[in-house]
């Protein structure tokens, strides 16, 4: 791993993900999780400060990447909820087998580098009547905006560090065996639409 993935491009995704418009999405999410919560892709912690410690009993922060999480440890420091951090690959999750009540995943599907793998082990680790609370970019649905995020892919990918724009999040989850009984899909306001369709909703196993 260079210079600029070690130290430049975490800093420049850290930046993008807490601008105004992805702060608000994780601000109308990630109230909602509770019990034991596993958040995959916790890097720098930017959820921290969203989650209701009268709900939470504690958060489970799994990301591959010491780089990313060494951004984090103000906001750590800082937390209202139980923490523990631990640097593993979303892949190859190291929890048991039912023990997580909430999943949390933001801006995350679309880094990780098997997310039908990612998407499998959270299944295998929510417990009966578990939920996954999502908010995602992602491909769209307009063939041109489409067009658009199939030629920057490979530009954005190495850009902002294994972060991809063509995945398509709904069918991600339906694939692995969850239901989406909440999705909503829209273009962010003030954002180029090749960068901005989102995904945001409750998955569930089927």
């Amino acid at each position: 791993m260079g210079f600029y993935e070690r130290h430049l491009g975490p800093r420049l995704v850290g930046c993008l993900c807490g601008l105004a418009d992805i702060a608000a999405e994780r601000e109308r999410l990630v109230p909602r999780a509770s019990g034991t919560v596993l958040e995959i892709g916790f890097g720098p912690g930017l959820n921290l400060p969203y989650y209701d410690p009268e709900r939470v009993t504690r958060v489970i922060g799994v990301d591959p990447s010491a780089a990313f999480l060494g951004l984090g440890a103000e906001r750590r420091r800082a937390a209202r909820v139980a923490l523990d951090i631990r640097q593993a690959p979303a892949e190859d999750l190291p929890l048991a087998d039912a023990t997580i009540d909430t999943a949390l995943v933001t801006f995350t599907l679309c880094s990780v580098a098997d997310p039908a793998r990612c998407l499998s082990e959270i299944r295998r680790v929510l417990r009966p009547g578990g939920s996954v609370l999502f908010v995602e970019h992602g491909l769209a649905p307009d063939a041109g905006v489409a067009r658009w995020q199939r030629r920057l892919n490979p530009l954005w990918r190495a850009l902002a560090v294994g972060c991809n724009l063509t995945r398509p999040v709904a069918d991600n989850f339906r694939s692995a065996g969850f239901s989406l009984p909440e999705l909503d899909a829209f273009y962010m306001p003030r954002s180029p639409r090749p960068l901005s369709y989102i995904s945001r909703g409750v998955a569930r196993l089927s």
